[in-house]
């Protein structure tokens, strides 16, 4: 998304200063909260430490027509280094039950759960289906959002109803139906910022311990393999289909490259590497060149796997490159 609407007035920052209290913060920088460090401050920010707390700040910001985000782990997003104008929600919400005693086992988790947790609170009580989840950075929101996914499977598999927010019909149920997930995509994602996702359940299946574990430590063991460390949003871009995003930047010799404290890695071409106080226009010089180059020799346009959140239509860094 692209935020160009003009800062928070002086008389809706006292009206969120009465609101909210001390829960209110004005103009922290959003590299605090982005798992890649990258991101200019945001006019106001909140955390929301339960489901409640998170229906009720988004109740509150959908009635004083405030522009607002919601970030979990910060995974997959790129904060412009202008930030946002608007109020930006941390998501806290973090309890997990697991019902190892239905006619089918489920695992409820609020949306700021983080996903690894879930899978493995799941597998350690023998509950089969989010192994996968064990290696993906990000949380049950995210994950519902996008339908993340890894090794195989991906959110959609599990998922039996999401507990949705929406700013005039209130919390709402929505099935797996509803949601008209497809590859990294979901109905929330192709309308972002309609409604707001405070928890989800999925439906699992009783399966042997000792083989459950051993597929997460597997599945763990073939993650650090083959994805480099650092602070990065994880994935960049889509596959696209019937191909990879990594093996098309690879092809064109861009694994390497560099704009200012940003490079596309050595190890895994779809991973941007924040390695030397990065800035937001540094990666977006990447994601543009590597577009580029990908378009130009193989005639493919590569979708956007992270959410842009800010001003990008102003970029001062070339779109050149350079070499490590």
């Amino acid at each position: 998304m692209t935020n160009i609407s003009p800062p928070l007035s002086s008389q809706m920052i006292e009206k969120l200063r009465e609101t909210f209290g001390e829960r209110f913060q004005e103009n922290d920088r959003l590299s605090n909260y982005t798992t890649a460090h990258i991101g200019g401050p945001a006019d106001g920010l909140i955390v929301a430490n339960s489901g409640q707390e998170l229906e009720e700040v988004f109740t509150t910001l959908w009635d004083l027509n405030i522009p607002n985000y919601l970030i979990g782990s910060g995974a997959n997003v790129l904060v412009s280094d202008s930030g946002f104008h608007g109020v930006v929600v941390i998501n806290h919400a973090r309890n997990i039950k697991i019902d190892v005693h239905g006619k089918k086992p489920t695992v409820w988790a609020e949306s700021g759960s983080v996903l690894a947790t879930v899978g493995r609170q799941a597998g350690l009580r023998g509950l089969s289906g989010l192994e996968w989840a064990t290696t993906v950075p990000g949380t049950i929101g995210g994950a519902v959002f996008g339908n993340a996914g890894a090794f195989g499977s991906n959110t959609a598999a599990s998922l039996v109803v999401a507990d949705i927010l929406h700013p005039i019909d209130g919390k709402q149920q929505w099935p797996l139906e509803r949601l008209e997930y497809g590859y990294r995509s979901s109905w929330l994602k192709r309308n972002p910022g309609q409604v707001v996702v405070l928890s989800a359940t999925f439906e699992l299946t009783q399966g042997d311990k000792a083989e459950i574990q051993a597929r997460m430590s597997d599945f763990s063991s073939r993650r650090r393999a083959s994805q480099p460390q650092g602070a990065s949003m994880g994935s960049t871009f889509k596959n696209p289909e019937g191909d990879y995003a990594a093996r098309l930047l690879e092809a064109t010799g861009l694994k390497g490259t560099r704009v200012g404290g940003a490079h596309i890695s050595e190890k895994h071409a779809n991973f941007f590497i924040n390695d030397n106080n990065a800035t937001a226009s540094d990666y977006w010089a990447l994601i543009q060149l590597a577009r580029s180059r990908v378009s130009e020799v193989f005639g493919v346009s590569l979708e956007l796997e992270i959410e842009l959140l800010g001003d990008f239509s102003i970029s001062s860094k070339t779109l050149s490159g350079d070499r490590k």
